[in-house]
């Protein structure tokens, strides 16, 4: 593999595909921390949560590769010491709420497109999630990789159907007019429960070699993951303020902005993006364990345990689910944000450059 795609392709690619899952795929996450506030207070919002994944990336990126610390246990360790425990604790809980929400997005998709038992659609997630970490890492960076590109491409679809329902003028207005009180603080809760699972994902940046690749990597990472939230930010104005309480507002755009021929390619792609999600933080708990059961050997663990771990999980994520994607939103990441500011992101960007290197930068 090339320099640039295992620098600057492969990390992002993983590190997108999994974010935008629970966030993009379905937008509701866009209406909760931005949207909400209005056009322009959103994307003051968006710039805001943009640099907050910047800085903490890059250094998280940088502190595992100083370290040698590419799976969360030893990473945090090395951060926090006696307490990285408290991460594991506040990621576990991320974890099931994550799921529960893709979950949720899934069986709603299914359930009011096909008239899919929701049964069905949580069965179909379990299914698709135990059979990409079924192979282990290295399938399943590619999937992700792949899979980012398409995604990216029914995204830009979208965006350029909507914007031709835009008028110039009216847009120009939205945008420079004050927004609601919050956006920033809105965009730092979005960026603080994300970039939580940094520490979860950092197999894919087993490849940097110097701080510069690895600050790089950081910017590069955090500027794909926002696009997609500025363009369905700007295209939700449109259906304000009817589409704040759709639970899966991107579908609910395409129904009434686009052609009807792309509602189903949206939903392929959509099914396929939160299954990659659940995948890769399904992958970021199998690297913890497969550490603690072979910390010698990477992808030590056998086919058939992966599975079983993505079954379970996705199996206790179906309760959650029960209690609907937008309460899963509301009421769970902001809580979560906080806890993860403290154990995580406070000491990353104060006493990680005091930490000694194992590796020469």
């Amino acid at each position: 593999m090339s320099r640039l795609l295992q620098v600057y392709v492969v990390p992002p690619a993983v590190f997108v595909s999994v974010i935008m899952g629970g966030g993009y795929g379905t937008g509701r996450e866009v209406l909760e921390f931005f949207s909400r506030y209005g056009i322009g207070g959103g994307l003051i919002g968006i710039a805001i949560a943009g640099l907050v994944f910047a800085l903490v990336f890059a250094m998280t990126f940088d502190f595992a590769r100083r370290m040698g610390a590419y799976e969360y246990q030893t990473f945090f360790r090395e951060l926090i010491g006696p307490f990285w425990w408290t991460f594991e604790l506040l990621y576990l809980l991320l974890f099931l709420l994550v799921l529960g929400v893709l979950s949720s997005a899934a069986s709603n998709i299914l359930s009011s497109r096909f008239q899919v038992p929701p049964e069905l659609g949580l069965a179909l997630m379990l299914v698709l999630v135990a059979a990409m970490v079924f192979f282990g890492r290295q399938i399943l960076e590619r999937i992700l990789t792949g899979w980012m590109f398409a995604m990216y491409g029914v995204f830009l679809l979208y965006f350029f159907f909507v914007l031709q329902q835009f008028d110039a003028h009216t847009l120009s207005v939205q945008i420079t007019t004050a927004g609601e009180p919050g956006a920033a603080a809105g965009g730092a809760l979005y960026a603080l429960y994300n970039v939580a699972l940094a520490p979860v994902l950092l197999f894919a940046v087993r490849g940097l070699e110097t701080r510069k690749e690895a600050l790089g990597c950081g910017v590069v990472t955090a500027v794909l993951i926002m696009l997609p939230a500025a363009m369905f930010h700007i295209s939700f104005s449109l259906g304000l303020p009817s589409i704040l309480e759709e639970p899966v507002p991107v579908y609910w755009m395409i129904e009434h902005y686009a052609p009807s021929w792309m509602l189903p390619l949206y939903l392929i792609a959509l099914l396929g993006t939160l299954a990659q999600t659940g995948a890769g933080l399904v992958q970021g708990v199998i690297e913890r364990v497969e550490f603690a059961l072979t910390p010698q050997k990477d992808d030590g663990m056998s086919h058939w345990l992966r599975a079983l771990i993505a079954m379970g999980a996705l199996g206790v994520s179906a309760a959650l689910a029960s209690l609907g994607i937008i309460s899963l939103i509301a009421k769970g990441y902001s809580a979560m944000a906080v806890g993860f500011a403290v154990v995580y992101v406070i000491p990353l960007l104060t006493i990680s450059y005091f930490k000694q290197s194992r590796v020469v930068a």
